[in-house]
């Protein structure tokens, strides 16, 4: 073949690519507005007028709001333990039965003490009532010359002096009682009681850390016992939703341990103060637990409304396309019966998103808009809804 009719023929084969292309681009495939004669196939959707809301979720863990390890005031072997894994327990309740006997040595002890004590009382107090008639009589023969001065004085003297080992005898006797008080009191701690502070009347078990026969120290923990009403839940939330989040506002709680229950919560406190390493501040809701099916540890997603608009117009984010550096929908004019439509451009500005719902503002939204195939089309661009075109046609004709 010559050199002419070569560059012939590769004229002719990029004619016939460009007229390929050109066919494809107009086809479903295209990238851009449909170029063929006929109307574009699209599918659309309604817009709806009614209420959307912003909602985020949050997934932490919930804690018990009262936690309460009961201990050993004394030391002993455990004699007896009253309660169990998961019990509930009472205020006031006697939760542990500890071995007394050397408890109960102490208070005989301290009860012979007091004995003893009060023996030096009385003792003291005989002594005292003979210093007080000898130093009488011994003022009244000093007054009629018939002892000296100085016998005067040394009867004062033991006088004083058995004044002073009376006092000295009651003190003894106030310790020694003391003494003992401590000991029926340090006895009695052989009984477990727990207590604790708070409005809650009964908790629950959480864990157990002795058996029946072990020895313990005081101040050695034996339960621990924690309030399931309420719980609080920890969440940490990120600076992008920190500004929509306030204490009041209320939450769905959601957990795998009951699926399609949701349980009732709200934000009780927001850190002022976001962690360095995670850019994260701690957020604490409150969750009423009134039946105690949720437990401490769990899991749990927190839905928070962040914003609400009562009168929205929503379209489904399918519609949202760009066109320019601009974002808007393409709004299907269908009204009458007819085989093609026109579609308008209308630029929106989007608001809330919920799900595969979007709020939009803008002018001429109404009616119904494109959802599919908005690459095949432009502004006044003619188009067919295959679902219409499906519709079966009236018998006769």
């Amino acid at each position: 073949m010559s050199r002419r009719g070569v560059i012939v023929l590769a004229v002719a084969l990029s004619a016939l690519g460009t007229l390929i292309a050109l066919r494809l681009l107009g086809g479903d495939g295209g990238a851009g507005p449909s170029r063929r004669g006929g109307p574009a196939a699209v599918e659309a959707a309604p817009v709806e007028r009614g209420a959307i809301e912003l909602r985020r979720t949050f997934t932490g863990t919930l804690e018990a709001r009262g936690r309460f390890i009961v201990a050993a005031n004394v030391g002993g072997r455990v004699e007896r333990l009253l309660v169990d894994l998961a019990d509930p327990v009472s205020q006031g309740q006697v939760i542990a039965e500890l071995d007394g006997a050397e408890e109960v040595q102490g208070v005989a002890e301290a009860a012979a003490e007091v004995a003893v004590a009060r023996a030096n009382v009385a003792d003291a107090e005989s002594a005292l009532e003979i210093a007080e008639r000898e130093r009488a009589r011994v003022d009244d023969l000093g007054k009629r010359g018939v002892v000296s001065e100085s016998e005067v004085d040394a009867a004062k003297s033991r006088h004083l002096a058995r004044t002073t080992a009376v006092k000295v005898a009651k003190a003894q006797l106030e310790r020694a009682g003391a003494a003992h008080r401590r000991a029926r009191i340090r006895s009695n701690y052989t009984s477990v009681i727990a207590v604790w502070s708070g409005d809650s009347d009964t908790r629950f078990v959480a864990e157990r850390h002795v058996a029946e026969g072990d020895n313990v120290a005081p101040n050695d923990p034996l339960i621990t016992v924690v309030d399931l009403e309420p719980l609080d839940a920890i969440v940490h939330v990120t600076e992008r939703e920190y500004g929509s989040l306030r204490p009041g506002q209320l939450a769905a709680i959601t957990t795998d341990a009951y699926p399609g229950t949701a349980f009732s919560g709200t934000i009780r406190r927001i850190a002022p103060v976001f962690r360095e390493t995670s850019r994260q501040a701690r957020m604490e809701l409150e969750i009423a637990n009134p039946d105690h099916l949720l437990k401490p540890g769990m899991f749990v997603r927190a839905e928070v409304v962040l914003d609400r608009v009562d009168d929205a117009t929503i379209v489904p984010l399918g519609a949202l396309v760009t066109r320019e550096g601009k974002t808007g929908v393409f709004v299907l004019d269908d009204a009458g019966d007819r085989v093609a439509w026109q579609v308008a451009w209308r630029p929106v500005e989007v608001g809330i998103q919920h799900g595969d719902r979007v709020q939009v503002v803008g002018e001429g939204v109404a009616g119904r808009v494109v959802t599919l195939g908005q690459q095949l089309i432009d502004d006044g661009s003619a188009v067919t809804v295959p679902e219409r075109a499906a519709a079966p046609v009236p018998e006769g004709s």
